[in-house]
C-alpha cells in the first residue's frame, strides 16, 4: 500500500519540478498556487514558456504592442489574465481563443482602438472583462456575442460616440455596466435590448444633451442608473420609463427645467439626485410614491411663490428627505426650504418690463402645417422633440413663428449676412442655437435679447470681424460658446461681461494677434479657452487673471516665441496647456512654475524647439500625465527621473546626441515602461539606433562634472524661483482660489 502512495507523491514532485523549471526567468512563478508574475518586464509580447497549469497571469507594465490570435492557447487553464498597461494597440481576431475558463480579464490603461467581432472568441466563462482607459471609437457588432457570462463590463474613458442597435447583444447575465467618460451623444434605440439582468448603468460624462428615453426603457431590470455631467438642459413629460429604477443620479448638468410627470412611469423610484444642477424652481413630481430621497443642493433654487406646490408636497411626505437650500431671495438664502412656512413664500408683484412685453407681442407664432401647430414655411419643426431646423434652405433672414417652447433652434448653411435686434423673440425656452455656416459678417445689438435660457450658442465659420459685449445682452444661462473660425482681429474690453456662466469659449482659428488685459473681463467661470490658429505673438501678463479657474488652455498654432510663464500666475486649476506649432526655441527653467502642482498634459511638440533648460519642468514633472515634445530640434533633454505618473511620452523626431549628457534618457528610458520613440543622430556611428540601445561607452555611469555642477547652480537657482513665486502670490493671493 505505501508503495503507489510513495510513486504518487514522487509524481507531484516530479511535475512541480518540472512546472518550476518552465518558469522565463524574469518572471516569479508559484506553481502551488498556479500563479505567474510577469510585471514592469519590458516584455514585447506574451512569453511562451509559462507553465501550462498556471490559473493567474499577471502581465502588467509591459510593452506589448499587440496579441496575436491563439496567443494564449499553450496555457488553457488561465481563471484570472491581467494586461494592464501594456501599450497593446491591437487586439487579433480570436486572441483569447482556448482561455475556456477565463473568468477575468483586464485590458485596462491600453492604447486599444477597436473591438473587433471575434475578439474575445472563446471566453465562455468570463465573468469580468475591464476595458477601461482605451482609445476605443468603435466596437463590432456581435463583439460580446460569446460572453453570455459576463456579469461586469468596464469600457470608462475610451472614445465611444454612439452606441448602434444591439450593441451588447449576447450579454444574458451581464449585472453591471460601465460607459462613463466617453463621447457618447446619440445611443439607438435598441442599442440596450437584451439585456434583462442588468441591474446598474454608469452613463456619466459624455455629450448627451437629451435623454435617450427609448433606448432605456429597453432596460426593464436597471435599479441605478449614473448619467451626472451630460449637458441636458430639461427632463420632458414622462421622459424615464424604466420601472426597476430606484436610484438617480443627475448631478453636475445643466439641468433648468424638471417636467412634474418626468418620472411617471418609474414607480420604484426612491432615490433621486439633482446635485449642482441649474433649478431655479421645481414642481412637485407625480408617480413617485417610493420617493425616499431628493437632493437639490448646488442649485440657484428662489424661495419664492413658485416653490410653494413643492414645499407643501414635500410636507405632505413624511417620509421623504428633501435636500433643498434657498439661493434666493436674499433674505431667505442658505436656508432650508422645509424651514419655512408655504406663507413665506411669496413674489413680489411688479409690473412687466416694457422690453420684454414688447418682445413677447412681436410676431405671435403662425399656423402653417396640416396639423394646425406652428411653424414657419421651408422648416421642420418635431413638436414632440421640441426641435425647430431650416437647415440649409437658402433663406436670408430668421423666419418667424416657431413652436414657443423649442428647445432647440438649427439654421445652419444659410445667408443670413447680419441678426438683427430681437431676431428670436418668443422663444425664451431656447437652450442650443445653431448658426453655423451662415454668412454672418454682423451681429446687431440685442440679436439674441429674450432668449434667457440660452446654453449653447454656435457661430462658427462666419464673416464675423468685431465684437460688442450688447451683443450678448440677454444670455444669463449662456455656458458654451462658439466663434471659431471668423475674421476676429481683437477682443474689445468687456467683450463677455454678459456673459456670467460662460464656461467654454471657442475662439479658434480668428486673426487676434493679441491677448490683452481687458480681454477677459467678465470671464470669472471660464475653464475651456481656445485660440488656437490666431495670430497670437503676446499674452499679457494679467490678461488671463480674471479667468483664474481656467482648466484647459489651448495656444497652439500661433506666434508666441516663449512660454507665457507669468501669464500663468494665479491660475490656480490648469490642468491642460497646448503651445504645439508655436516658434518657441527654449524653454527657460522655471517656465511652469506658476502652474506648479496643477499642470497634467502639456504639448510642446512642432516647435523648433532646440534646447529645455535644466529645471524647466520643475513643479510639474510629479503630476505630469502626458508630454509631447516630438518634431523638435532638441539634442539633449533634463532628467526625467520625477516623472513618475507619466502615461505618454513622444520624443519622436528629435536629433538626439547620444553622449554622455543624455546618459540619464537612456536610463530613465531603460526604467521606464512607456513606449518611447527616440532614435539617436550623433555620433554618427549610432546614427538611427534608439537611445535606449545606444551603447555610451564611454561614460562610467555618472553625470560629467561639468552637468554636476550645473545641477547644483540649477536647485539653488529653483530655490530663488519658487522663492520669488511665493512672494508674488502672498502679494496676489486674493486671485488664488477665486469663485
Amino acid at each position: 500500500m505505501e508503495a503507489p502512495a510513495c510513486w504518487t507523491l514522487m509524481a507531484v514532485l516530479a511535475a512541480l519540478v518540472a512546472g518550476s523549471t518552465a518558469c522565463p526567468h524574469y518572471c516569479i512563478c508559484d506553481n502551488i498556487q498556479g500563479t505567474v508574475t510577469c510585471m514592469k518586464q519590458q516584455l514585447t509580447e506574451i512569453p511562451t514558456t509559462i507553465p501550462e497549469a498556471t490559473k493567474h497571469l499577471d502581465i502588467r507594465g509591459n510593452n506589448i504592442d499587440r496579441v496575436t490570435t491563439g496567443a494564449f492557447l499553450p496555457i488553457p487553464y488561465l481563471t484570472h489574465l491581467n494586461l494592464q498597461k501594456c501599450n497593446i494597440n491591437h487586439l487579433h481576431e480570436g486572441a483569447f481563443r482556448g482561455l475556456g475558463r477565463l473568468r477575468s480579464l483586464n485590458l485596462g490603461f491600453n492604447n486599444i482602438e477597436f473591438i473587433y467581432q471575434e475578439t474575445f472568441d472563446g471566453l465562455y466563462s468570463l465573468q469580468q472583462l475591464i476595458i477601461d482607459n482605451n482609445k476605443i471609437e468603435e466596437i463590432k457588432p456581435g463583439a460580446f456575442a460569446q460572453l453570455g457570462s459576463l456579469n461586469v463590463l468596464n469600457l470608462e474613458g475610451n472614445f465611444l460616440v454612439y452606441l448602434p442597435p444591439l450593441l451588447f447583444q449576447g450579454l444574458q447575465q451581464i449585472k453591471y455596466m460601465r460607459l462613463s467618460k466617453n463621447m457618447i451623444n446619440n445611443i439607438a434605440d435598441e442599442a440596450f435590448a437584451g439585456l434583462w439582468t442588468l441591474k446598474r448603468l454608469s452613463l456619466d460624462s459624455n455629450e448627451l444633451q437629451y435623454l435617450p428615453t427609448e433606448a432605456l426603457s429597453r432596460l426593464t431590470a436597471v435599479a441605478k442608473l449614473d448619467l451626472s455631467q451630460n449637458p441636458m438642459t430639461y427632463l420632458g413629460e414622462e421622459v424615464f420609463r424604466m420601472r426597476s429604477l430606484k436610484h438617480l443620479m443627475m448631478n453636475d448638468m445643466s439641468l433648468q427645467d424638471v417636467l412634474l410627470t418626468a418620472f411617471l412611469h418609474s414607480p420604484k423610484l426612491s432615490v433621486v439626485e439633482f446635485r449642482n444642477n441649474q433649478l431655479q424652481v421645481i414642481q412637485p413630481l407625480e408617480g413617485v410614491e417610493s420617493l425616499r430621497t431628493i437632493n437639490l443642493t448646488g442649485n440657484p433654487i428662489q424661495c419664492n411663490c413658485f416653490m410653494r406646490p413643492f414645499r407643501e408636497w414635500m410636507a405632505n411626505r413624511t417620509k421623504l428627505k428633501a435636500e433643498v437650500l434657498c439661493h434666493g431671495p436674499g433674505r431667505y438664502e442658505g436656508e432650508r426650504l422645509d424651514s419655512l412656512r408655504p406663507v413665506d413664500l411669496r413674489c413680489d408683484s411688479r409690473p412687466l418690463d416694457k422690453e420684454e412685453e414688447e418682445l413677447s407681442l412681436v410676431n405671435k407664432p403662425a399656423t402653417n402645417n396640416q396639423k394646425g401647430r406652428p411653424c414657419p414655411d421651408h422648416c421642420d419643426c418635431q413638436h414632440d422633440l421640441q426641435h425647430s431646423s431650416c437647415e440649409g434652405k437658402g433663406l436670408r433672414k430668421i423666419p418667424k413663428g416657431f413652436p414657443p417652447d423649442s428647445h432647440l433652434l438649427d439654421m445652419r448653411f444659410n445667408d443670413l449676412r447680419f441678426i438683427p435686434r430681437g431676431s428670436f423673440s418668443g422663444m425664451k425656452q431656447l437652450v442650443s442655437l445653431h448658426l453655423q455656416n451662415c454668412n454672418i459678417h454682423h451681429l446687431n445689438t440685442g440679436a439674441f435679447r429674450g432668449l434667457r435660457n440660452l446654453i449653447y450658442l454656435y457661430l462658427s465659420s462666419n464673416e464675423i470681424n468685431s465684437l460688442q459685449p450688447e451683443i450678448f445682452e440677454g444670455l444669463p444661462e449662456l455656458t458654451y460658446l462658439y466663434l471659431d473660425h471668423n475674421r476676429l482681429t481683437s477682443i474689445p474690453k468687456g467683450a463677455f461681461r454678459l456673459l456670467p456662466n460662460l464656461f467654454a469659449l471657442h475662439l479658434e482659428y480668428n486673426t487676434i494677434p493679441q491677448l490683452t488685459d481687458d480681454n477677459m473681463e467678465g470671464a470669472e467661470k471660464l475653464r475651456r479657452l481656445h485660440l488656437t490658429g490666431n495670430n497670437l505673438t503676446y499674452v499679457s501678463p494679467t490678461a488671463l487673471r480674471p479667468s483664474g479657474q481656467l482648466q484647459k488652455l489651448f495656444l497652439d498654432e500661433n506666434k508666441l516665441t516663449e512660454v507665457p510663464t507669468v501669464a500663468l500666475m494665479g491660475m490656480s486649476a490648469l490642468d491642460e496647456l497646448k503651445l504645439s506649432r508655436n516658434p518657441i526655441k527654449q524653454i527657460e527653467s522655471g517656465a511652469f512654475l506658476p502652474v506648479k502642482g496643477l499642470l497634467q498634459h502639456l504639448w510642446l511638440n512642432n516647435l523648433g524647439l532646440e534646447k529645455i533648460s535644466d529645471g524647466a519642468f520643475d513643479g510639474v514633472d510629479e503630476q505630469m500625465q502626458s508630454l509631447y515634445l516630438e518634431n523638435n530640434q532638441l539634442s539633449y533633454i533634463p532628467s526625467l527621473e520625477n516623472f513618475r505618473n507619466l502615461h505618454t511620452i513622444d520624443l519622436s523626431n528629435n536629433p538626439w546626441d547620444c553622449d554622455c549628457p543624455l546618459l540619464p534618457l537612456r536610463r530613465w528610458l531603460k526604467s521606464s515602461n512607456l513606449k518611447v520613440r527616440a532614435v539617436c543622430s550623433l555620433p554618427r556611428n549610432v546614427t538611427g539606433v534608439s537611445v535606449k540601445d545606444a551603447p555610451f561607452k564611454n561614460c562610467k555611469g555618472n553625470l560629467p562634472k561639468k552637468n554636476q555642477a550645473s545641477t547644483k547652480k540649477r536647485k539653488a537657482s529653483r530655490t530663488g524661483v519658487v522663492r520669488k513665486t511665493v512672494n508674488r502670490k502672498k502679494l496676489k493671493g486674493s486671485r488664488v482660489g477665486m469663485e
